[in-house]
């Protein structure tokens, strides 16, 4: 006889055997090739398993999370574009999503002498 879950299976034929009336050691019939077969629906069957039984590319990643203080980030970056004040060729500019996604990005630029600006892109 085969158990999976509650469910209760003949071990000749494979037919689904009517449940029991709770008794722990009944014995179950089979209608269709009259097998007897033992009750095994209350039984609890658990099952543990390793991690490295289930092989992960993303948990062989953990170990090699890197950590970045702010200073290590690059957030601007420098381009060819005319200061309006000073007249300097090359200043700092960053984009930021302001609007709605299917709108255009807004870059903000900065001189070195302190004058800020922005364009929608």
């Amino acid at each position: 006889m085969a158990a999976i879950g509650s469910l209760v299976f003949c071990t000749d034929c494979g037919n689904l055997l009517d449940s029991n009336t709770g008794h722990q050691k009944a014995v179950l019939t089979c209608t269709i090739c009259g097998a007897s077969n033992k009750d095994t629906s209350s039984k609890v069957v658990t099952t543990h398993s390793k991690p490295s039984a289930f092989p992960s590319a993303l948990r062989a990643k953990r170990s090699e999370v890197q950590t970045l203080a702010a200073e290590d980030m690059q957030t601007e970056v420098v381009v060819n574009q005319t200061c309006e004040k000073c007249g300097r060729e090359k200043v700092r500019y960053y984009e930021q999503q302001l609007r709605s996604a299917d709108e255009g990005s807004t870059i903000f630029y900065i001189c070195d002498c302190g004058h800020r600006w922005n364009t929608n892109n």
